[in-house]
């Protein structure tokens, strides 16, 4: 199979691999050469008459469109407009019974009844000018802490100070979300101690914990900052390091879904994939958490209509009014999307780019919506208030209370979040390319594999990394979170 057209109504077809000029593919003498991923047109398509990808508008013509012609930017143009209506339509969506027996894995079980499948000491800088200091305390820590923990890290970041309102609110509760994150065993706050994200308000947000498992101090206060960090940090170490995996259902398990440098081929390999394992997971009792909001533009009545009550559908739509009226208030399109990188692997518009990117949450009722720095209430599949950068909506995520992130990727991307985050390609020349950054090859779908059985296999891979296995991020050290900054810095 060279080329596939996903849906009966479809007028353009992908590329599976690389095709020639004058090749006949599905019927069509191909007018030029096209690029792995691209598109071409089955028929004739008028100007201004739409582009049917996946069974839905995907565009409109500019120009003339003859078969067996590239159907790209050179000729193509979004639909979308700033406005858009929504209506509730509920779908009866049926849901599969549950998986019995529900797998287990071995876990790290908190005293507040949450699990973790990593057990690491975090350091939270408060503000960004102690990041120095922290980087200098984990890689000290490292050296001593040996084999008795996962690992030492510094989440270094801009903000914590100079930020107003809801800015500033989102920070703190961002980093909250991290302090009560159950992949660490414990916690360093660190502050300086004349920054507006003070200590006392981390702590209030923080809520209850266990002072054993949460320390902190502002550098301003003590005479040696590295001298009482690594104090502290030995306390927490030893703490920690009597924390030993237990058997936890994979019913406790939160993942977060997530693509970066999506190409052509997103939508039919590894998004689809994600979206098998995702409902896979929930039938165990499990949760999944989509992001990015602003790359669902244009397919989001897909994700509204699964919605579990009118309640939660009006949660959602206000979610993506919420950053349509972000971009327009900064004078900025709704569309303003795809990238350099998702164009040169065939995505024409952001319509394209939503319907591969909704293809993550699978085909299970939508149970819940998260605000940006809020953590996950409800089980199932939920939708998370965050941009589209891989950082920002990879850090929220993860406050979110994933424990791990599966990451769809046509491009490649070498960086990791605090938690272990899974790198799946969706071409087998990536995976080939980049090994190094590549958990999981999905692009074996367009080779013959079928959706199923390479959720299936994906399915394994995720259990052997929640039972110990490092991704590839991990063996690189990548390890970074971004904050989302919505107001005036002063």
């Amino acid at each position: 199979m060279n080329a596939i057209q996903i849906h009966p109504r479809d007028n353009v077809a992908v590329a599976l691999s690389p095709l020639k000029k004058d090749t006949v593919v599905l019927g069509v003498a191909l007018m030029e050469d096209i690029p792995q991923g691209h598109k071409f047109a089955l028929a004739d398509i008028a100007p201004d008459a739409a582009i049917i990808k996946y069974g839905l508008p995907i565009g409109h013509a500019t120009t003339p469109i003859h078969a067996g012609a590239h159907v790209h930017t050179h000729n193509v143009q979004t639909n979308l407009s700033e406005e858009a209506a929504y209506s509730y339509q509920p779908q009866k969506i049926p849901v599969p019974p549950p998986h019995f027996p529900t797998p287990t894995f071995s876990g790290y079980r908190r005293a507040n009844g949450l699990c973790g499948i990593r057990n690491e000491i975090w350091i939270i800088p408060t503000v960004g000018c102690v990041n120095t200091i922290a980087q200098k305390l984990a890689d000290l820590a490292s050296q001593e802490a040996g084999n008795r923990i996962d690992g030492v890290y510094a989440f270094s970041h801009p903000y914590g100070c100079s930020q107003l309102g809801d800015d500033h609110a989102n920070t703190r509760r961002v980093l909250a979300g991290l302090c009560r994150h159950p992949n660490a065993g414990a916690v360093l706050l660190l502050g300086l101690g004349c920054e507006n994200n003070a200590i006392s308000g981390m702590l209030e947000e923080i809520g209850s914990c266990d002072a054993s498992r949460l320390k902190f101090f502002a550098c301003q206060d003590v005479p040696d900052e590295i001298e009482t960090g690594l104090s502290l940090l030995r306390e927490l170490m030893d703490t920690a390091s009597g924390d030993n995996r237990v058997s936890v259902p994979i019913s406790q398990l939160v993942i977060g879904l997530k693509c970066g440098g999506s190409d052509g081929l997103s939508g039919i390999t590894g998004n689809p994939v994600v979206g098998r394992f995702s409902d896979k997971l929930i039938q165990y009792g499990g949760s999944t958490i989509l992001t990015e909001i602003p790359e669902a533009f244009g397919a989001e009545s897909l994700l509204f209509h699964r919605a579990v009550n009118r309640q939660v559908f009006d949660e959602a739509v206000q979610a993506v009014n919420w950053f349509k009226n972000y971009y327009l208030s900064h004078g900025q399109t709704v569309y303003e999307n795809p990238s350099p990188g998702n164009k040169a692997g065939g995505i024409t518009t952001l319509e394209e780019k939503s319907c591969g990117c909704i293809q993550k949450s699978g085909s299970m009722p939508l149970s819940g919506v998260i605000r940006y720095g809020s953590q996950i209430k409800t089980p199932g599949l939920n939708l998370l208030y965050s941009p589209g950068n891989d950082l920002v909506s990879s850090t929220a995520l993860t406050a979110a209370g994933a424990h791990l992130i599966l990451f769809t990727t046509g491009r490649g991307t070498p960086f990791g979040a605090p938690i272990p985050t899974v790198k799946i390609a969706t071409n087998s020349a990536l995976a080939s390319r980049k090994s190094a950054w590549i958990d999981f090859n999905a692009g074996t779908v367009v080779e013959g594999e079928c959706l199923d059985d390479a959720a299936t296999r994906l399915f394994e891979v995720v259990r052997q990394i929640i039972n110990g296995k490092q991704t590839a991020s991990e063996r690189l050290g990548a390890r970074e979170i971004a904050l989302f900054k919505e107001g005036v810095t002063l």
